[in-house]
């Protein structure tokens, strides 16, 4: 089960994408001070650039923790798709699904032979690690309860 509001997020090592370049960190470096966790299926599909460039038109590049997409690709496509969508936000690339498998977001993809990624979630967490938001969508194209996490960020002050 995914972890719920008040637990402590789970701890976890990736690739994180900056447009250009990669390198390891682990959750707490990226979440020291909080952050938003968002987890999607794959970078390149129009729906999820649809999601980060209307991110950004938000202004959530201007909050005062990270927001962090994270994506069941490799660090190499997840720098090209920053890149092509020309947004202000860095990634993590899940290339083995083992963040999205710490969360237990692990789900089948219809149509993809055994293909799985992280259900689409989203976490707001704190400066100690806990959890104080989570939204976990049924389906892969439903809009992200935007006002909803924008208040948990807000008060996370």
């Amino acid at each position: 089960m995914p972890p719920a509001v008040g637990d402590t997020r789970p701890e976890f090592t990736a690739l994180y994408c900056d447009g250009e370049t990669f390198r390891e960190r682990k959750a707490h470096d990226l979440l020291d001070d909080g952050g938003v966790l968002v987890f999607a299926g794959f970078a390149f599909n129009a729906i999820n650039e649809n999601w980060w460039k209307q991110y950004a038109r938000t202004g959530w590049d201007e909050f005062d923790v990270p927001v962090v997409p994270v994506v069941r690709d490799g660090p190499y496509a997840v720098n090209a798709f920053l890149r092509d969508i020309d947004v202000p936000f860095d990634a993590v690339a899940d290339v083995e699904g083992t963040v999205a498998d710490a969360y237990d977001l692990l789900v089948e993809r219809e149509g993809m032979a055994g293909t799985r990624t992280a259900r689409r979630s989203v976490f707001v967490v704190d400066e100690t690690g806990d959890i104080q938001f989570r939204w976990l969508a049924d389906d892969w194209i439903s809009p992200v309860p935007r006002e909803e996490i924008e208040d948990a960020v807000a008060g996370l002050a």
